[in-house]
């Protein structure tokens, strides 16, 4: 075996490769290679002993540690399928996860089993619970109690799951079979679950580490949820090059920076949020001599933003990407046509392609606004358990698209994003904004992220969200909260006002700009939570 084909095996040949290099790093623990595929492969087979079916899902509710990796990939080499679930979710929120997809199998902590104590008799197709660090007859370290399963559920231990198993194979799998569920924010209505292949993984994990040139020396820094499909890119692109993972569940974003100084980080990977915090810190210099690159997902980085990162580590490539996680990834924007074109989100990444069509399927003229539609290696599966939705997002090209030549029997499946781009001349997209997200005022089209950048351009503000609140005369009123950027609170609202009216048409100004305390509310996987800011606005204002 000399190339990837199936999830796990990022793992295995990386090991086969170079046995004792570092595969991850949790504060000064290290795992090699070695270990970390003998770990795998111990997590197989102790699902194997457990009963489990080929397909059937195992949940992994944890931090970002050691054993989240193991049981995620070892799920892959059992031929099951893992749900990772973001740490930060409430136990009704892990419950409908684990209800949604019949989980089997659940992976946790002693601290983080008793909160889940209440929800777990409604799982009912549960039936075990592999609990980590700590017996799970005794307290764990914290002081908080284990909680007693009644039957059919039965509680294991994850020592005993990885050293009392026979070793055994996993069951047979092709990289055509489903690997991975991963769940959406549910910012708007319940979580979604997005079915991944082995395929659309590992296809991702080489599409991605091309364009980045990773490669064996390289240490990525894991800052975002693993359960969020650009978090989890971090694992298997360095995998596949048999790079080190420094893992990282930070509390401010100064521990970021202190964590990439100390373990050289050379990529990061992080939403805009996180790097509007970042960029106004300082920066240690120990991560100018390594940080090779920086790139951004889940959302527009704004100019300022990126203005002041390239001030902090002039020497990192910045990478601009635009992805989804029906399709982990879509496109870049390479470094060097940052400065022409820093509003772009870039051209398809290796192995994709993307087409920007109208609503009857024809392709869009350059420069005239479509939805982009995504086709190839990376294309999901589908949700979970959900044919309606299924069927708006994942839809068969047209029989006469030049992609999919009219000879062929079989439709080709893509997936239809719901996002606005452009295309201009040169082949270069641009993002215009979500079609369930665009403002209609005054007879015009808003994208809120538009009205934000301009809010971003002005210097006055930290971060800021624009939304739309219906109106009896406009349709919609565009209101905004922002946070500041420094002591001009007491006037902020009146000079980002007049800031707006002279920056922009008269229809785009927002009726009103409410200042905050910061940070903004984030949604599981980091980025700001556009749908409750609205929702309490609403609610504040017309109560």
């Amino acid at each position: 075996m000399t190339e990837s084909n199936l999830l796990h095996e990022l793992i295995t040949l990386a090991a086969h490769r170079t046995p004792a290099a570092l595969a991850l790093t949790d504060g000064g623990i290290h795992v090699s290679y070695a270990d970390l595929a003998a770990g795998v492969a111990r997590f197989a087979a102790g699902l194997a002993g457990v009963g489990l079916a080929r397909g059937e899902r195992v949940a992994v509710y944890l931090e970002k540690r050691f054993e989240t990796v193991i049981a995620s990939f070892g799920s892959a080499a059992a031929g099951c399928v893992f749900v990772p679930v973001n740490p930060l979710l409430k136990p009704e929120q892990v419950a409908f996860i684990l209800r949604d997809c019949n989980v089997r199998v659940l992976v946790t902590s002693p601290a983080r089993l008793p909160l889940l104590h209440t929800v777990l008799s409604t799982c009912l197709d549960l039936r075990h619970v592999v609990v980590t660090d700590a017996s799970v007859d005794a307290q764990a370290s914290d002081g908080t109690s284990t909680v007693q399963m009644s039957a059919p559920l039965k509680t294991v231990r994850w020592s005993d799951l990885l050293n009392n198993a026979p070793t055994r194979l996993g069951h047979r799998v092709i990289d055509a079979d489903m690997v991975a569920i991963l769940y959406t924010s549910g910012s708007t209505g319940s979580p979604k679950g997005v079915v991944l292949s082995h395929r659309n993984m590992v296809a991702g994990a080489k599409s991605v580490a091309s364009y980045l040139e990773n490669d064996a020396q390289d240490t990525l820094l894991a800052a975002l949820p693993l359960s969020f499909d650009a978090g989890f890119s971090q694992l298997t692109t360095a995998f596949h090059v048999g790079a080190r993972v420094a893992l990282l569940n930070y509390l401010l974003p100064r521990d970021v920076l202190k964590t990439m100084a100390r373990e050289g980080v050379t990529g990061l990977t992080a939403v805009p949020p996180l790097y509007i915090q970042l960029a106004q810190l300082e920066w240690p210099a120990a991560i100018q001599e390594k940080l090779r690159y920086f790139a951004n997902t889940g959302g527009r980085m704004p100019r300022e933003t990126l203005g002041l990162l390239r001030q902090r580590v002039p020497q990192a490539k910045p990478f601009l990407m635009y992805g989804l996680t029906e399709a982990f990834r879509s496109t870049y924007l390479p470094p060097e046509e940052v400065d022409r074109r820093p509003d772009s989100i870039g051209k398809a990444i290796p192995n994709a392609e993307i087409l920007v069509l109208r609503d009857d399927g024809t392709p869009c003229a350059p420069d005239e606004p479509g939805e982009l539609v995504h086709r190839g290696a990376l294309v999901g599966m589908g949700y979970w358990n959900d044919a309606e939705k299924t069927a708006e997002r994942f839809k068969a090209l047209a029989v006469d698209a030049a992609a999919h030549p009219a000879g062929l029997q079989l439709p080709e499946f893509a997936v239809f994003s719901g996002d606005t781009v452009c295309r201009d001349a040169e082949g270069f997209l641009y993002f215009i904004g979500r079609r369930d997200e665009m403002i209609k005022t005054s007879g015009y089209r808003v994208s809120p992220t538009e009205v934000e950048e301009v809010l971003y351009a002005t210097r006055l503000v930290q971060e800021c969200v624009a939304f739309g609140v219906d109106h009896p005369t406009l349709g919609c009123a565009i209101h905004m909260i922002a946070t500041c950027a420094d002591s001009t609170c007491a006037t902020a609202e009146k000079t980002l006002i007049h800031e707006c009216r002279s920056r922009m048409p008269a229809y785009m100004v927002p009726a009103s700009i409410e200042i905050v305390a910061g940070p903004l509310p984030r949604n599981p996987n980091g980025k700001i939570d556009r749908k409750l800011l609205s929702t309490e606005w609403i609610r504040r204002h017309r109560a």
